[in-house]
């Protein structure tokens, strides 16, 4: 249970780094911002630590979770333009 709050909490913290340095205005609720930071958090960890790029929980991890997070942001502006 502890472990599904941490992942909310730093899924939160994630988006809203990557809410803050993409420019741009995104109208996103509360959930969409954790949604897309977890999503980010997920992709990027996963990507990393299998290309061998630096281990779970590293600062590196971080910077990538925030990267990933600005992709997913980017990827969702465009397709809701187009819908």
């Amino acid at each position: 249970m502890l472990s599904i709050i941490g992942t909310i909490v730093v899924g939160l913290i994630v988006g809203l780094i990557a809410r803050a340095v993409k420019p741009g205005d995104d109208k996103l609720g509360w959930i969409m911002t954790i949604v897309l930071g977890i999503a980010g958090s997920l992709v990027a960890g996963y990507a990393g630590t299998a290309m061998g790029w630096y281990a779970p929980g590293t600062p590196a991890g971080w910077i990538a979770s925030v990267l990933g997070a600005i992709v997913l942001l980017v990827i969702y502006g465009f397709i809701k333009k187009r819908a």
